[in-house]
């Protein structure tokens, strides 16, 4: 009867040594030994055995023993134990084409193959019920001792315990007393150490009651000067210093020129014909008709400060000086500077005020009109309307700043306004972005 492999497994390991070293549940598969590493049970390569060998193979849910002409070993058919001898020649194993035989397996048939190195052994064994988890025999599961370096272990153990005892004993020693040390029985060095030698004291000399003597360094004062030798010569009288004074002050500056003689010259264009010495009162006393200092003359004299008025002598009063007289300073005119007119705001949100927005937009406004001044240096002609939306963010800063429309054809302006308000702090923290709409016009004042 042939093998029912839906019940049963083969149960495939390998001992060495006396120990099982491998195992294997095949449930369809076939078992194969050798060095390569695609064989079911891994071997080191020999002359006697090939790369890959088939020792049970599954045809048809049931799995056969695969053995050749020099194969040892024994297989229980169930009644009684027979060698791999008796089945090559009395028949009970087929023999196939590449010189192998091939025996069939029943539920009860066990058996085990002598290797070179080891010993290959073979039963079939009840499957596990489904979802139940495989374990491994009690004798090859680990623990952490198993798997711990006992050696290091022990070592690391009596190192610590060593070091316990040593940091007790260090601990538990009672503090040695330091005698002190007195200061005669410190050493020379350590003494001129701690005591600096004093410099020796001079002696002072002895009175012999003589006097001193001079000491050769002793220099002389320089002698005073006089006030005699620094004091220059005075005249004999006072009028031989008046006249020299006047001599000095006659050639400098402009009495210089209100001195000098000569026909056309600059006194005489001031003075008329009139100027005799070089005494400057004398000069003036002579002024005549003609001259530039004649009141009323008609000329450009002091006459007529206004201009001409025909010879007529223009009095102080005329000038409306006298008194709370006003001074004509003409009409006034009022001179425009720029400006950034003020604006409604547009916010899409009940959690911000529009008034409050555009309220805080126009207390900061001076730095948009800085931006607009900056650029009117350029282009005088620069007016119009720039709208500026953005997303007010919980934190109270600008984000999304952008120029939706712009009458002011300004690229500067525009880029300006975004630096400027990224840097403003909104006195405003919603829960959510708000998005706000804001106009600014501008007018250059003309």
């Amino acid at each position: 009867m042939a093998l029912q492999t839906a019940h049963k497994l083969l149960r495939v390991g390998v001992i060495q040594d006396g120990r099982i070293v491998e195992e294997h549940h095949v449930l369809h598969d076939s078992v194969t030994i050798g060095d390569d590493a695609r064989n079911t049970i891994v071997l080191p390569a020999t002359q006697e055995r090939p790369g890959r060998f088939k020792v049970l193979e599954n045809r048809a849910n049931q799995f056969h023993l695969i053995i050749d002409e020099h194969m040892q070993g024994r297989v229980n058919l169930g009644s009684s134990d027979v060698d791999f001898d008796a089945l090559r020649t009395q028949g009970l194993a087929t023999r196939r084409e590449d010189d192998t035989f091939d025996l069939p397996l029943q539920e009860s048939a066990r058996g085990k193959v002598e290797l070179t190195d080891a010993t290959l052994f073979f039963h079939f064994v009840p499957a596990p019920p489904e979802g139940s988890k495989p374990a491994l025999p009690p004798e090859l599961k680990s623990s952490s001792w198993r798997t711990l370096d006992q050696l290091f272990f022990l070592i690391l153990a009596a190192m610590l315990v060593l070091y316990v005892i040593s940091v007790a004993f260090i601990v538990t020693r009672p503090k040695a007393v330091e005698a002190e040390v007195e200061l005669e029985q410190l050493e020379d060095r350590f003494v001129r150490a701690f005591i600096p030698p004093q410099p020796p004291v001079k002696e002072a000399p002895k009175d012999t009651g003589a006097a001193p003597d001079k000491k050769p360094d002793e220099t002389k004062a320089p002698p005073k000067k006089t006030a005699a030798a620094t004091t220059p010569s005075t005249p004999a009288n006072s009028a031989e210093q008046r006249q020299q004074l006047a001599a000095k002050v006659s050639n400098t500056g402009l009495l210089k020129i209100l001195g000098s003689k000569g026909e056309g010259g600059a006194l005489e264009n001031v003075l008329g014909a009139s100027m005799g010495g070089t005494n400057v009162a004398e000069a003036l006393s002579g002024a005549q008709a003609g001259g530039a200092l004649t009141v009323g003359s008609g000329g450009n004299g002091l006459a007529n400060p206004q201009g001409d008025t025909g010879g007529k002598a223009a009095a102080i009063g005329d000038q409306v000086t006298q008194g709370a007289g006003k001074v004509d300073t003409g009409s006034k005119q009022a001179v425009k500077v720029p400006q950034v007119a003020d604006a409604a705001a547009e916010v899409d949100s009940a959690e911000v005020n529009p008034k409050d927005m555009a309220r805080f937009i126009q207390r900061m406004k001076a730095s948009i009109q800085r931006c607009y001044e900056k650029e009117l240096k350029r282009d005088p002609t620069l007016k119009g309307r720039v709208m500026v939306r953005f997303n007010l963010k919980p934190n109270g800063r600008a984000d999304n700043i952008e120029v939706d429309e712009s009458t002011l054809r300004s690229e500067g302006v525009s880029s300006c306004i975004i630096t400027t308000i990224r840097g403003w702090k909104f006195p405003f923290q919603p829960s959510d972005d708000v998005p706000v709409s804001y106009p600014f016009i501008f007018s250059s004042g003309d």
